[in-house]
């Protein structure tokens, strides 16, 4: 049975100090789920940290907008690294730009010399080149490879993002 309500006189509303049940609170800013594969912001800060100097970042963004029009949203949170020589580089100094290709279906693989049990970061935008990116490693033999997401995961970008 429906309650019927007059509105002949305007309804007043007093204000209550109840809060609603934590099931029925929401927040306009409520972070999405993030995407399959991408770690979380503690097993990055542990692999992280196991990692010390040896860790690689391998970032799957593409440069040209024209391939890839939503890294540009990225790319204002978090440029490219500075150098494409990992520990040469001030910004970034432990990451190398290896865009994924959509086209392809893959991407360069690490220069020669980075050993195949090098504790390696993988990101892209928000983490699902990041995830084709670590699948990519691992089936050409690298070992011990996490997908971070990317600058649209703060949290885990928070860990790793300056790396």
């Amino acid at each position: 049975r429906l309650a019927t309500i007059s509105l002949a006189q305007p309804l007043q509303l007093r204000p209550t100090n109840k809060k609603a049940p934590s099931s029925l609170q929401m927040s306009s800013s409520a972070p999405e789920p993030r995407k399959a594969g991408v770690s979380t912001p503690e097993e990055l800060a542990a692999f992280v940290s196991s990692a010390g100097d040896n860790l690689v970042v391998v970032d799957a963004r593409h440069p040209d907008p024209e391939v890839e029009p939503g890294d540009v949203k990225s790319l204002a949170v978090a440029g490219f690294p500075s150098s494409n020589v990992i520990g040469e580089g001030e910004y970034r100094p432990r990451a190398v730009n290896l865009p994924w290709s959509r086209e392809s279906g893959g991407m360069d693989l690490l220069p020669e010399g980075i050993a195949k049990d090098t504790p390696i970061i993988t990101h892209c935008g928000g983490g699902g080149r990041g995830q084709m990116a670590k699948d990519f490693l691992e089936s050409n033999g690298f070992t011990n490879v996490l997908n971070g997401g990317g600058p649209k995961e703060t949290d885990c970008w928070a860990v790793f993002g300056e790396k």
